[in-house]
Order: structure tokens, then C-alpha cells, then sequence
């Protein structure tokens, strides 16, 4: 009977980077996918004979530490060397566009004022970015490593100068709202510059929550937030993780579905020792790793009568309800969207910020907009292997969509949805609904059934102050380490959070190996 030093569970980009990361230290690794293939919500998959997309169509801050340090380059990897323009569409074609640290469609002032905005969110999201690839300090605890970590963001709080560092600590947790308006005439501008700190969340621009830090958190890539497209779409990233993980030695398996993690008692108390599969079988591990959500992991797998109830309590209490919606259309050839030459970028219909914020009344009353805000990219225009030849992808993020909707998702509801979201793209694109050979749409219902997640959340957890940093997903497994030995996360629900990142997979690595040490 083989023991593996690591079993991973979920074989998304977080569960391939960690399970790579200790395969390179001669760690034994044994990664389990309950799907037929990896990636997770950055699986590309076929939803039309020919046609082909991942519910995460873009990329806007994967860890370039991470590309370096499992040699992804090497192993296939074409990160875009160029970004996607965000354009906010404008019925009329009177567009506003970011490209390239600049804006069109504004006046003088609001593209002076964007000057200024940007390069201060850039200082700001450079003081953060070291430390969403580091372990948050667990709360109570004075032990020298933590107190470091607490000393490098005070250093760097410092280094912002006076006047920055208060700036900082006003805005970082405001609504997305107060920024915009603080800063911006322009309704469209502020809707769109607002969208990524919402995006994937049960937040309005008026939330009083994280909405910035969420959009300083995405700032942190190489491109400062800005969108690209890998060259061979999301697939060439997650093909390069398996080739890494696969060339450290570790052995992956798809198709299989756990069933329980396996916690046996001892002279010293509960402890993990495997898992068993959904046919029958028995892993043993000296670890195991889980991807998984929080309430997956400890409410599925795991099983409340091997938890202490305070801790059970909390996990049931995370806020993991899914919001967005996916719309994917198989085209007969490239829309037209009014005034744009070629839509080649990431177009985001939402005419301003009251827009986004009504769709969310409606989501939060268990609902859905009549007028819709969505994000939407045409990855086929970069990557023509997403379809056959001279046909197109259309992929868009549908916010908010509620995961429980009233009356249920009924054939009609999905229905009438769908047929929303076709005529608000036929006002900015007119004729595309004639060019529509499939479609399909993913609610968070669909989303959580087909990807094993709790809620349909893409983060597996609101990502907001009070499940951030030392409190992600809850404290006692806030540190990648669980109250079950020989048990970690390593998923989305952990520090830093959602999103292509790759920050906890190689977190949850390092604090493994240190602890091996």
C-alpha cells in the first residue's frame, strides 16, 4: 500500500501550484480532480461542438513569482505582452476606453484626474503585493516571523511618506462609490473603473466594505490590473501548471471525486490519515491538501462531528453565496458593437454606477435585472482555436445573478434570463442575436453543481474585511494549517483569496514545508 507524503484535493490552478511546489522538494504528491479536467473555473471546455471557453476568460494579476519559481515559460507558458483595452460601451458607440494608463471618451479633467488616480492606486497596490504571497500572522500570536511580517507593512506604510500612508488608510476600505465620486464627472468611467473591485462579489459601489482593497489585490500583477489573454487562451496556463506538476513528479488524477477525508483518533487525538473516493477507494496521505472550499472541506468532507461546534459555527456562517452569472454564445461570425472598429477588448456594459447598484437590489431581494451589467470578451479574436474557422466566442460575466433565486431556477426563469441578456447585447451590438448558433448560460446554481462549489462563489468566500488577511477564511485555518492535523487549505477561501492568482497554492507550500522542516 503506497502512503503519499501529500494528497491534494482539486485540481484547479491553486491545487497544481502548491502540489508542484512540494513535488520540487522530494515530496511524494497525489493530486485528485473530481472533474475530466484541470483548472477548475479556468477549465477550458467545449459547450458547443467546436467551440470552447473557461468560465475565467481573462487574466489580470497571476503571480509572476510563481511564474518564475515553476519555470512556467519553460514549460509552455506565453503570458500577452500586451493588455486588453477596457472599453465601457455606450449605446450610441460615445465610448469611455482605458488603454495603457490612459483614458478616451472623458474630458481634460477627468483624464488629468485619472493620471493621478492611477499612479497613486499603483504606490498603493506595490506596498501590498509583497504580502499577498506571505502567511497573514495568526491572531495572539507574538512569535518572531509574525512580528516581521508586522514590521514590513508598517516599513512599508512609512515608506508611502506621511500624506500617502493617510491617504492609504482612508480609502483602502471605502465603498467604491465615495472613490468614484471623489474623483470622477464621468458616469461610465466611474462605473467601469469601479467593476473590478466588485466583480465576483455580493458587493454594490456603496457597500462600506473592501471594494478598493479588492482592487488594489488585483492591481498586484504585471500589467497593474489590466487584462490580457495568454497566447493559446486560460488552456495555455493551466496546461503549463500541469506540465510543471508533472514534471516534479506529481502524479494526477482526474475523474475523481472524494468523498470524505479519512480522520482517525490516536493517543494524541484526531488526526487525518487519507481519503476515501467516491467509488470505494482508500488513499492514505501523511497530509492532506484541499483546494476546496471552506465548506466543502469542512462541512462535506471532513464532517462537523470531527470539528469543535465554535469552529463549525463559523464556517457555516461564511458568506459564500455566488453573484455572477456566465453567458457563453457560439457565433457564426464577429459582432458588430457600434463604434467599435474591432472588439478585441474587454467591453463592459453598465452605464453607470446606479446601474450596477440597482442590479444588485434586485440579486439581493432574490432576483435578477431587467437591465443587466455584464463583462464581456471575445477571446476568440485572439485565439481562433476556440472556434472553428470564421466562427466566434462570445464570453461574458453576468452581474448579479443570485445563486438561490425566488421561485427557483426553472426552465423559464433561465429562460427569460437568457433572453435579457441577448437583448441587451442585440442594443449594443445590433444583429448579433441573428449570428447566435448556440448559447448557454451558467447560473451560480450551475456553477456550484458542476464545479463542486459551495454557492457558486468564484472566491469561495466573500471577499470582504472580516474573511481578509488573518481572518481568511476564519481564524484557527487562517494560516493554511486547520485544527486537524495533517490538514491544510490551499484553496481560493484562503489568503489572499479568488481570482487566477496562484497566492494560495504557494503559500499553503511554503508553510507545509516549513512545518516539515
Amino acid at each position: 500500500m503506497q502512503v503519499y507524503d501529500n494528497i491534494i484535493i482539486g485540481g484547479g490552478h491553486n491545487g497544481l501550484i502548491c502540489a508542484t511546489y512540494l513535488a520540487q522538494k522530494g515530496q511524494s504528491v497525489l493530486l485528485l480532480e473530481a472533474t475530466d479536467g484541470l483548472g477548475g473555473l479556468a477549465t477550458t471546455r467545449e459547450f458547443h461542438p467546436g467551440y470552447r471557453v473557461s468560465v475565467a476568460h481573462s487574466l489580470s494579476h497571476f503571480s509572476e513569482a510563481v511564474v518564475k519559481q515553476l519555470n512556467l515559460l519553460g514549460h509552455g507558458y506565453k503570458p500577452s505582452s500586451d493588455t486588453l483595452d477596457t472599453i465601457g460601451l455606450n449605446r450610441d458607440g460615445e465610448h469611455v476606453v482605458v488603454s495603457g494608463g490612459q483614458v478616451s471618451g472623458v474630458d481634460s479633467a477627468d483624464q488629468k484626474t485619472y493620471t493621478d488616480y492611477l499612479s497613486l492606486l499603483k504606490r498603493f497596490a506595490k506596498m501590498l503585493k509583497p504580502f499577498w504571497l506571505k502567511t497573514m500572522p495568526r491572531i495572539g500570536d507574538n512569535s518572531l516571523p509574525d512580528l516581521m511580517t508586522f514590521g514590513q507593512l508598517g516599513l512599508k506604510l512609512r515608506f508611502l511618506g506621511k500624506k500617502d500612508m493617510g491617504e492609504f488608510m482612508r480609502v483602502a476600505t471605502l465603498p467604491a462609490r465615495d472613490l468614484m465620486d471623489e474623483n470622477f464627472d464621468n458616469d461610465l468611467l466611474k462605473a467601469i473603473l469601479s467593476w473590478d473591485g466588485l466583480i465576483g462579489s455580493k458587493m454594490a459601489p456603496r457597500s462600506p466594505n473592501a471594494t478598493v482593497l479588492n482592487m488594489l489585490y488585483r492591481m498586484s500583477g504585471q500589467h497593474h490590473g489590466a487584462h490580457s489573454l495568454p497566447e493559446g487562451g486560460i488552456a495555455n496556463l493551466i496546461n503549463a501548471l500541469h506540465s510543471a506538476a508533472l514534471d516534479a513528479g506529481v502524479t494526477v488524477q482526474t475523474g475523481a471525486l472524494v468523498k470524505r477525508i479519512i480522520i482517525e483518533g490516536g493517543s494524541t487525538g484526531l488526526a487525518v490519515t487519507g481519503v476515501e473516493l467516491a467509488d470505494g477507494a482508500l488513499i492514505y496521505g501523511a497530509r492532506v491538501v484541499s483546494s476546496a472550499d471552506p465548506k466543502q472541506t469542512f462541512l462535506n468532507l471532513v464532517g462537523a462531528k470531527n470539528l469543535e461546534i465554535g469552529f463549525t459555527n463559523r464556517i457555516n456562517r461564511l458568506r459564500c453565496d455566488g453573484y455572477v452569472a456566465k453567458l457563453h454564445l457560439a457565433l457564426d461570425g464577429l459582432p458588430h458593437f457600434t463604434g467599435v472598429d474591432i472588439p478585441d477588448g474587454r467591453m463592459i456594459i453598465a452605464p453607470k454606477l446606479d446601474a450596477i447598484e440597482f442590479a444588485f437590489d434586485d440579486a439581493k431581494y432574490g432576483g435578477y435585472s431587467q437591465s443587466p451589467v455584464m463583462e464581456i470578451v471575445i477571446p476568440s479574436v485572439r485565439d481562433q482555436s476556440l472556434a472553428p474557422n470564421g466562427k466566434q466566442v462570445l464570453s461574458a460575466h453576468v452581474m448579479y445573478v443570485p445563486h438561490k433565486l425566488k421561485g427557483g431556477w426553472t426552465d423559464e426563469a433561465r429562460q427569460h434570463l437568457y433572453q435579457r441578456l441577448i437583448d441587451t447585447l442585440e442594443s449594443y451590438a445590433p444583429g448579433i442575436e441573428q449570428q447566435i448558433i448556440h448559447g448557454e448560460l451558467l447560473t451560480p446554481a450551475d456553477l456550484e453543481q458542476t464545479y463542486h462549489l459551495s454557492g457558486g462563489h468564484w472566491h469561495h468566500a466573500e471577499l470582504s474585511m472580516d474573511q481578509m488577511l488573518m481572518m481568511r477564511p476564519t481564524y484557527e485555518a487562517a494560516q493554511y494549517s486547520t485544527p486537524i492535523p495533517g490538514l491544510y487549505l490551499c484553496g481560493a477561501g484562503s489568503h489572499p483569496g479568488g481570482g487566477l492568482m496562484g497566492g494560495p497554492g504557494h503559500n499553503a507550500a511554503k508553510e507545509i514545508i516549513g512545518a516539515k522542516k
